[in-house]
């Protein structure tokens, strides 16, 4: 920002998301956390608390934990107070710190937010217009990595939710970010956009990236 004369100031924000101690994803965890154990390693700790361990492409065990869905963003009022005095907030980082509510209380848990989840959550909760969602390619495409990809350029959501019944957006890589870009969409955003960080202006005036739309 110094480097483009924009003179701006930036809070960051330690934002905590709130998910329901009820998801069923507590019953199947799937995040990878932590370091490598070996097999004797790992199994020692499984022994003495009851954890959760996966093997890592041959390269040691790791601990997985949930991945819920994130229903409410704690500090939304204060974000939105920051923005509405001029203020640029950095927020949600990682996802945030995935707490529940228990008894009027807010109680951390163990858990593994999707940043692109929580991320298109508050954008709703706060009426932004547009969601930009940047990732490690230009556009979002069908049969990926195939001779017959077709990169999209704008898509609705029905478009997006018959892909994804498809399996054309793998859970482990675009499926994510997709189904976050129809939450935001579903809560009452307008366009959310798709596409590599160096090619961001291009996106926004239309000329390449992905667009999904009501």
């Amino acid at each position: 920002m110094a480097e483009r004369n924009i003179n701006k100031t930036i809070a960051t924000v330690v934002t905590q998301s709130v998910v329901s101690k009820d998801d069923s994803a507590f019953e199947n965890p799937t995040k990878p956390i932590g370091p490598f154990y070996s097999k004797e390693d790992m199994e020692k700790i499984v022994a003495e608390r009851n954890l959760t361990f996966v093997e890592d492409a041959g390269r040691g065990y790791r601990r997985v934990v949930a991945s819920p869905k994130p229903v409410r963003i704690v500090e939304k009022e204060a974000i939105e107070t920051l923005l509405n005095n001029g203020i640029s907030v950095i927020s949600t980082g990682g996802g945030g710190i995935p707490v529940i509510e228990n008894n009027g209380k807010i109680e951390g848990i163990e858990a593994v937010i999707d940043k692109d989840f929580a991320s298109a959550l508050l954008a709703a909760d706060i009426n932004a217009d547009y969601l930009f969602i940047l990732t490690g390619v230009e556009q979002v495409a069908i049969n990926f990595g195939k001779p017959n990809q077709e990169n999209l350029l704008e898509m609705t959501i029905d478009d997006a939710l018959r892909y994804l019944d498809e399996g054309q957006f793998p859970k482990g890589s675009m499926g994510p970010k997709i189904e976050a870009a129809i939450l935001f969409l579903q809560k009452g955003g307008k366009n959310v956009i798709i596409t590599s960080i160096d090619k961001l202006q291009d996106a926004i005036e239309g000329k390449t990236g992905t667009r999904i739309v009501m």
